[in-house]
């Protein structure tokens, strides 16, 4: 399994990119959000990779996060939902879109992404409703590709084009937190996520008052 390339970009297309690794071209395929950062031809840069393997084809998608790669394994689980599905749901919503969309049943954010109609958007929200807070909590934790350690991979010349790397996670810290004070995985991911969709950009603090408030019995 190749799990992650970091190599040198030889060419850019719409949907993926060539990376040469010492020689060796590999063809990467890649949401429309994925390559919207990554660095120009001839810069070199890192990816988590997912390999999949058919009787007439080997296919690399990449991915810049392990969260990122972990929602693509979790979307192509679900009946109806191949690849090329998963990387526009992604590319539409990114993985904190994806992750609140799910935990807030919202299918009609899923059904944004180009070519996922509704069936299988409620599909997708009902059989991952469940994985919604372990993904958000994983945001916190999980580190984006870089170009690292590149003299061992190409020429010592080259010099790494990285994608800066996450600030921890608001989302997953307030989720812990609410956890920590006895609320359920789902109901804390809801609560996180419609806050968090009221609240763009909002720091722990900011989401966790939010979130109890949301949690606070009614009446």
């Amino acid at each position: 399994m190749i799990g992650k390339i970091t190599g040198r970009i030889d060419y850019r297309a719409l949907d993926h990119v060539l990376i040469d690794v010492r020689g060796v071209g590999y063809l990467v395929y890649c949401s429309d959000r994925t390559m919207a950062s990554l660095p120009g031809v001839g810069q070199v840069v890192a990816l988590f990779t997912d390999l999949v393997v058919r009787e007439d084809l080997l296919q690399l998608f990449g991915f810049t996060t392990l969260a990122e790669k972990e929602w693509h394994r979790l979307l192509t689980s679900v009946q109806g939902v191949g690849a090329k599905a998963s990387l526009a749901i992604l590319g539409t919503l990114g993985t904190d879109g994806v992750s609140r969309a799910i935990a807030l049943g919202d299918w009609n954010a899923v059904k944004a992404a180009k070519g996922v109609g509704p069936k299988i958007a409620q599909r997708v929200v009902l059989d991952l409703k469940d994985k919604a807070p372990s993904m958000m909590a994983m945001g916190g934790t999980v580190a984006q590709a870089r170009g690292e350690a590149v003299a061992e991979v190409i020429e010592t010349s080259a010099t790494a084009a990285p994608i800066p790397q996450p600030s921890s996670s608001a989302q997953a810290d307030a989720l812990s937190a609410l956890g920590n004070l006895g609320y359920g995985p789902g109901d804390a991911a809801g609560a996180v996520a419609q806050a968090a969709g009221e609240n763009p950009g909002a720091d722990t603090p900011t989401l966790i008052r939010a979130a109890l408030k949301l949690l606070a019995p009614k009446g």
